[in-house]
């Protein structure tokens, strides 16, 4: 019985909770639209591109509320837009953050631009070029992060970012943007751009890049994206990539999309569920949310009791079933 059970173990380990995600071998690409909130007509427009795009909406704009509800109940995955400061001087606009916060009002202004927008699943910074480049306050974000079930993209608006390191350090999954499709508003620009971005994901498996709800690109994204099946690329969320990756640390929850294709531990060998003791969860608490809105889960940091000897831990990290036996 011991070396059967043993087997199972190491069947299960190789297992994932998303089979459609993990047996796929096709190169991937992941398209964030950042700056959604201010347009109504072009966010809308935005929200429509087909497939699996993710929108990152400015919070305490007019139209992000309602444009992420939108989205979120087309299957996409939703995302705050998180203002930094830049080294430019230019203005913000609400729910950024500054230098000129200290600890406490910069951890609130998180608080509360992540509850402005329902259904967030990650973050990445609007501008940033200089907050994102300073190691203290990278740590205040992050160490505000580990509170939260969210992912990091650094959008890389400098080179000198040290956004992305800081955040795997303190164990929140990230991605970095490997190209930025318009930053001149031309066709022939963001086709250059967008082939570039295949030719990273054919050469890396994977690529990330951020756009923004132009005329022109969305044009140009409703003519590409249809296509992208017969290049052999495959337009996924972050949270898709990062699960891919296997990344090791606990992400945001799952799209409503690929909620429905979850394989539980029950269903993958039903003899092993019944035969490892489950553990509970550490305690959580809920982030203030607007009325009407489903809440978002606030972790607290409370040390988890140390298991005993002989039993095994399952857990859902990044959608990926995993067993720790000790």
């Amino acid at each position: 019985m011991r070396q059967r059970l043993q087997l199972l173990l190491c069947l299960l380990l190789i297992l994932p909770s998303w089979a459609v995600a993990e047996t796929s071998k096709q190169a991937s690409i992941t398209i964030i639209i950042d700056d959604i909130g201010n347009n109504l007509r072009h966010g809308q427009r935005a929200i429509d591109l087909p497939g699996a795009i993710t929108y990152s909406f400015l919070p305490f704009t007019p139209f992000s509320k309602k444009l992420a509800k939108q989205a979120h109940q087309q299957g996409k995955e939703i995302m705050l837009h998180l203002p930094m400061d830049n080294s430019y001087g230019r203005p913000l606009g609400p729910g950024g953050l500054t230098f000129k916060q200290d600890r406490s009002q910069y951890e609130q202004q998180l608080d509360n631009a992540i509850a402005a927008i329902p259904y967030v699943s990650g973050i990445n910074n609007h501008m940033g070029s200089r907050l994102t480049a300073n190691t203290e306050r990278m740590q205040w974000l992050m160490q505000s992060l580990q509170d939260y079930p969210l992912y990091f993209v650094d959008s890389r608006t400098s080179a000198d970012s040290v956004a992305a390191t800081t955040s795997l350090k303190l164990n929140i999954p990230t991605l970095e943007r490997n190209v930025f499709l318009d930053h001149e508003q031309t066709t022939e620009f963001i086709d250059r751009q967008f082939k570039r971005l295949i030719k990273i994901a054919l050469k890396k498996g994977s690529a990330v890049a951020i756009g923004h709800p132009y005329p022109s690109t969305l044009s140009y994204l409703e003519k590409v994206l249809p296509q992208l099946e017969t290049m052999g690329i495959q337009l996924v969320s972050p949270a898709q990539v990062l699960a891919l990756h296997r990344t090791p640390q606990l992400a945001a929850r799952p799209s409503a999309q690929r909620a429905k294709n979850s394989i539980s531990v029950n269903a993958i060998i039903p003899e092993l569920a019944a035969t490892i003791p489950v553990i509970e969860t550490p305690t959580i608490q809920l982030a203030k949310a607007p009325l009407g809105e489903k809440p978002l889960m606030k972790t607290s940091r409370e040390k988890a009791a140390p298991e005993k000897e002989g039993r095994c831990r399952i857990t859902e990290q990044l959608n990926v079933t995993r067993v720790t036996c000790s």
